[in-house]
């Protein structure tokens, strides 16, 4: 009765609608009424929740790939794209496949690589010959990329919801595989289909300007280098390299590409604290949710259920997947993860995988669900861009859909694919 009233109560806030976030933080508020629990615990996890050293890498993260966005960063990595992939058949699809993992390994966001890299492209692929929806579906499925390639903003929020136990470094390491052969899955999609519908050829640049292009990019580029190298060298943390990143960010786009305005900066700020003030009401709320989560037992009762279906771990993997995959359609990423990381965890566990590598299965599993309805906020983004109905993008997603799944797949039973690259660092 007790998981009834937690977990009823949250579902019937969020069907009246709700906020995610507040949903949570109520139904924590009558799940401790209803065991006795005093209200002063309740408000005591909120407030413990988000005091965590970790959850500074998030706002500078968000400044940093919010600065780069708006700082012509997206335009100069298209172009830069062009000049390695654009000659090619289909090369403009190519270019856009990069160039959203280039521009992900600086931003870590979806939402932003769908609206930056799809304003660019989008246009420029319908003139060029391509059918506007496929053109947007090669946009939002390949935005699916920084959820996984560091730095990601939902790997951090994975290690919080895991109690602290996951190295945020090791996940970001383990991201990056996955995250290419993500990029190469919907590249060689894209090839198929280009070859098949006898998409364009690109022109090859001359070498002066392609010299250029490569220059110009090169300075946000080193983003990566500074994230990752730093992180990797052990000059200094996930925290440390994300406040780095934003000097560097402000750097290069204020004293270097000089495209966007001092008097716009204090809007940017401005837009970076409210995002960042929602993410933190979340994780206050969801750390609240949790507790109860615990008090009630909820994590040991599925752990028990799942168990009672079958003892092999990967047909327990294989039901985790679908319910992400359910979930994934009807809520958004960063909450589920809050939430249902205490949940999983310790069943993945018991089976024997690594909590990392789980983590690498979330985040495909939830990143497929942010470009599927009805939910998918990045799947609206792309349709917004594109000023196209989202049942014609949807139609248009369905051949990525399946790439996505295969990726899926593999990553849930190669568990080399996430682990490889963290234990050759020594995560």
């Amino acid at each position: 009765m007790d998981t009834l009233v937690l977990l009823g109560t949250f579902f019937v806030l969020m069907m009246i609608g709700v906020p995610i976030a507040y949903s949570l933080g109520l139904s924590a508020l009558v799940g401790a009424l209803w065991i006795d629990l005093p209200l002063d615990a309740v408000m005591i996890q909120v407030a413990s929740g988000v005091n965590k050293f970790s959850l500074l890498a998030i706002p500078f993260f968000v400044l940093a790939g919010a600065i780069m966005a708006e700082g012509g960063m997206a335009r100069r990595l298209v172009a830069f794209a062009g000049v390695l992939v654009g000659f090619i058949r289909g090369g403009l699809s190519l270019v856009n496949i990069l160039a959203s993992t280039f521009f992900g390994a600086i931003s870590g966001s979806s939402v932003a690589d769908t609206a930056s890299i799809g304003s660019v492209l989008i246009p420029e692929m319908e003139k060029k010959g391509y059918p506007r929806p496929f053109a947007t579906a090669v946009t939002v499925s390949g935005s699916v990329q920084a959820i996984l390639i560091p730095p990601s903003h939902n790997a951090v929020l994975y290690s919080l919801a895991a109690g602290g136990t996951v190295s945020i470094a090791a996940l970001f390491m383990a991201g990056v595989l996955p995250g290419l052969l993500m990029g190469l899955t919907l590249a060689a999609l894209c090839l198929f289909t280009a070859h098949r519908e006898g998409y364009p050829k690109g022109e090859v640049i001359p070498l002066k300007q392609a010299l250029k292009i490569c220059v110009e990019a090169l300075w946000g580029l080193m983003t990566m280098v500074i994230i990752l190298g730093g992180i990797l060298s052990g000059v200094f943390t996930a925290n440390e390299s994300a406040s780095i990143a934003v000097v560097w960010a402000f750097f290069v786009t204020m004293f270097i590409y000089r495209d966007y305005k001092w008097r716009d900066l204090p809007k940017l700020v401005h837009r970076t604290v409210k995002t960042v003030t929602v993410v933190m009401i979340l994780i206050g709320f969801a750390a609240a949710f949790g507790y109860l989560m615990t008090m009630m037992m909820i994590p040991m009762k599925v752990t028990a259920f799942l168990t009672s279906l079958s003892d092999n771990k990967y047909v327990i993997l294989a039901l985790i997947n679908i319910m992400l995959l359910l979930l994934g359609c009807l809520m958004d990423m960063s909450p589920l993860i809050l939430i249902l990381t205490p949940i999983l965890l310790p069943v993945v566990k018991m089976m024997g995988v690594d909590p990392v590598h789980f983590g690498m299965i979330m985040m495909v599993n939830l990143g497929i669900g942010l470009i599927t309805p009805p939910v998918g906020t990045v799947l609206f983004t792309g349709a917004a861009v594109a000023k196209l109905p989202l049942g014609v993008v949807t139609k248009a997603m369905m051949p990525f859909f399946v790439a996505l799944f295969v990726v899926l797949l593999m990553v849930t039973y190669v568990p080399a694919i996430s682990l490889w690259l963290p234990r050759a660092m020594g995560l």
